[in-house]
C-alpha cells in the first residue's frame, strides 16, 4: 500500500501542471449570498441568445442551477467546446461551468457544413463573375499598351546604343506594364493586399532562382557591359585570356573570335568582360624586336651601328619613331644585342616584317666580318698526358688528323627585302562571316569605345 500511495502521490504530482493548464476556463472573483431562481433563468437566456447567434452550437443545451452552468449536446469542431466555457466565464453571476459538449464524428454530419461553405463560396463567385471580368480585361488592356509600346522601334533606335541594349529596354517596360495590369486589377477587385504576398513570393523565388543560374546572370550582365562600353571593333586583332584571334562578333552569350589558323573561338563573355584584353589593332604602330648573339671579340659599336643603319634603310620600318638597337647582357660565348624598330600594321604584315628585319640585318652583321657565334663550351681534361684522339681520316685510313684548308666563302651579297604588305586574309573572313550574320552583333560604331 505504501508502495502504491507513492505512485498515485507521484503521478499527480507530474501530471497536475499538464491538467492544470488543460482545464476549461471557470469565473473567478466572490461567489454571492444572494442566488434565487430569477437569477439562474436570467443567465440561462443570455448565454442561449449568445450560442443561438453563433453558428456550430445548434446540438448544444444549456441548464443552469445556482449559478452553475452545464453544457451538453455535439459540436463539430473541438475548438468550439473550449469557447463555451470561455463565453460562460464572463457572463455575470455564473459560479461554475460544467461542460459536458462532445465532439459529433459522424461522417455525414461532418460533411453537411463543408458543403455549405463550398456553396456559400461559389455562390460568392458567381456574384464576383462580373467584377473579376471588369479587372482581367482592365489588366490586359494595360498589359497590351506595354507591349505595343514595346514593339514601336523607333524610340529605341534613338535610345539604345544595339540591338541588344533596345530589346533589354523593351523587356524592361513589358515587364513595369505586367505589374501595372497587376495591380489595376486587383485594384478594382479591392485586393491589393494581395500584392505584398505575391511580392515576397517573387522576392523568394528570384533569390533562390538567382543563386541557381549565377553564371548565366553574370554572363548576361557581362554581355550589356560588353556592348555599352565596347573595347573592340570587329576585325581588331585582339589577345584575351592567351587567345588571339580578329573579332567576328559580340553575341549576348560570347565573343566570337577568328584566330590566324582561321579557326573560332567562342569565349562566354564573363570571362572577357574580367579578362586582361590586348588590342593589337587599336594604334596602328605597333614594335617588333629581335635578339641576336654577336662575338665579342668583335667590335660592339661597329655592330650597334651596322644594325642601326640596316633597319634604318629599311622602307616598311618607320623613322618615327626611329629604331633602337643596344646591348643586352653578356653570356658565356656571347653578347646579346637587341633590335628594334616600328612598322605601321595597317598596310604591313607585322610577323612578316618582323622576320625580313631580322634576314636583313644578320645577312649585314655577315658582310661586316661580325661573328654571330654558337654557344662554344670549353672542355678541360686534366690527367698524365694531352688527350689522343683516334680519329679515321677521309680515306678510312687510321692515323693523325689531316687538317686541309677550306675554299674560301663567296663574299655574301646584300640581300633585297620581300613583299611585306598586309595580309587581308583573314580581315575578309571576318567579313563575310559578319556579313551572314549581322544580325546577331552587338558590336557598333555608335557605341563609346574604351
Amino acid at each position: 500500500m505504501p508502495v502504491l500511495r507513492a505512485l498515485i502521490l507521484t503521478a499527480a504530482l507530474l501530471g497536475g501542471p499538464a491538467a492544470a493548464q488543460e482545464a476549461p476556463a471557470q469565473p473567478s472573483g466572490t461567489i454571492s449570498t444572494a442566488q434565487d431562481g430569477a437569477s439562474d433563468a436570467a443567465i440561462d437566456r443570455r448565454i442561449e441568445g449568445i450560442i443561438a447567434e453563433l453558428d456550430g452550437f445548434g446540438e448544444v443545451t444549456v441548464t443552469v442551477s445556482e449559478g452553475i452552468v452545464t453544457f451538453s449536446g455535439e459540436v463539430l469542431d473541438a475548438e468550439a467546446i473550449d469557447r463555451l466555457d470561455e463565453l460562460a466565464a464572463r457572463v455575470d453571476g455564473v459560479v461554475a461551468i460544467e461542460n459536458e459538449v462532445t465532439e459529433n464524428t459522424e461522417v455525414a454530419t461532418r460533411l453537411d457544413p463543408v458543403l455549405d461553405r463550398f456553396g456559400d463560396r461559389i455562390a460568392q463567385f458567381v456574384a464576383y463573375l462580373p467584377l473579376l471580368l471588369v479587372a482581367i480585361t482592365a489588366g490586359l488592356i494595360v498589359i497590351a499598351l506595354g507591349w505595343a509600346f514595346a514593339r514601336w522601334d523607333a524610340p529605341w533606335r534613338r535610345l539604345a546604343p544595339n540591338a541588344f541594349i533596345a530589346d533589354i529596354y523593351r523587356m524592361i517596360l513589358r515587364l513595369a506594364f505586367v505589374l501595372a495590369g497587376v495591380v489595376v486589377a486587383l485594384d478594382i477587385l479591392n485586393a491589393t493586399a494581395i500584392l505584398t504576398g505575391l511580392l515576397g513570393a517573387a522576392g523568394i523565388v528570384g533569390l533562390a532562382v538567382g543563386f541557381a543560374v549565377r553564371d548565366t546572370v553574370e554572363n548576361f550582365i557581362a554581355s550589356v557591359m560588353l556592348s555599352l562600353r565596347q573595347p573592340f571593333r570587329p576585325n581588331d586583332m585582339v589577345e584575351i585570356e592567351g587567345s588571339l584571334g580578329s573579332v567576328i562578333r559580340l553575341t549576348s552569350r560570347a565573343t566570337i573570335l577568328l584566330d590566324p589558323d582561321g579557326n573560332h573561338l567562342r569565349l562566354p563573355n564573363a570571362v572577357v568582360f574580367k579578362a586582361k584584353i590586348i588590342n593589337y589593332t587599336r594604334n596602328a604602330a605597333r614594335r617588333f624586336g629581335f635578339s641576336l648573339g654577336i662575338d665579342p671579340n668583335d667590335d660592339l659599336a661597329e655592330a650597334k651601328r651596322i644594325g642601326l643603319a640596316t633597319l634604318e634603310g629599311l622602307d616598311f620600318v618607320q623613322a618615327d619613331p626611329p629604331p633602337q638597337v643596344w646591348v643586352k647582357e653578356a653570356g658565356d660565348s656571347t653578347i646579346t644585342m637587341e633590335f628594334y624598330g616600328w612598322v605601321d600594321q595597317s598596310a604591313t604584315n607585322f610577323m612578316v616584317a618582323r622576320g625580313e628585319a631580322l634576314r636583313i640585318v644578320m645577312a649585314a652583321l655577315t658582310r661586316a666580318n661580325i661573328g654571330l657565334p654558337e654557344p662554344t663550351y670549353r672542355l678541360n681534361l686534366t690527367g698524365g698526358g694531352l688527350p689522343v684522339l683516334d680519329l679515321p681520316d677521309q680515306a678510312g685510313r687510321d692515323g693523325e688528323i689531316v687538317v686541309t684548308e677550306a675554299a674560301p666563302a663567296p663574299e655574301p651579297e646584300a640581300p633585297a627585302p620581300e613583299d611585306v604588305a598586309a595580309d587581308r586574309t583573314i580581315e575578309r573572313m571576318v567579313d563575310e562571316e559578319r556579313r551572314e550574320e549581322a544580325h546577331k552583333d552587338l558590336l557598333s560604331r555608335a557605341a563609346p569605345e574604351e
